[in-house]
């Protein structure tokens, strides 16, 4: 019998327990590593807010339930992010920290892969300075 292959990146993950286990290793991460202080500053005192937004905005973007519309309205990704300072080395410890929260979670390699590029590009796209 073939194997099924899962209609959105969301089901592939796991659903919403899986997003949120890479969510909380993500800011776990950047509370913990070195490499990701610049990006844990940017983050101001708590990251229980940044945690839940990402939790809901990522459960969205790949193609779960869009909790973060139904609270916020639409991402304006680029519009929110605008008063933080976003260049190449934020840009690289977003992805830097991603990668390792997704390895270390044990998301799919072929997934990882996915999901890398797409963070790529738009973290990529979202540098203000």
């Amino acid at each position: 019998m073939a194997e099924v292959q899962p209609n959105t990146a969301f089901e592939w993950i796991g659903g919403e327990a899986r997003v949120r286990d890479l969510v909380d290793r993500f800011y776990d991460l950047m509370e913990l590593e070195p490499a990701y202080a610049r990006l844990r500053a940017a983050h101001g005192d708590t990251l229980a807010s940044a945690r839940d937004k990402l939790f809901w905005f990522l459960c969205g973007w790949l193609g779960g339930p869009d909790h973060y519309i139904s609270r916020f309205g639409h991402p304006r990704l680029r519009a929110r992010h605008m008063p933080f300072r976003i260049g190449i080395a934020e840009r690289d410890e977003w992805l830097a920290c991603m990668a390792q929260a997704m390895q270390e979670t044990g998301v799919d390699p072929a997934l990882q892969a996915r999901l890398a590029e797409s963070f790529a590009g738009t973290a990529d796209w979202m540098r203000n300075v």
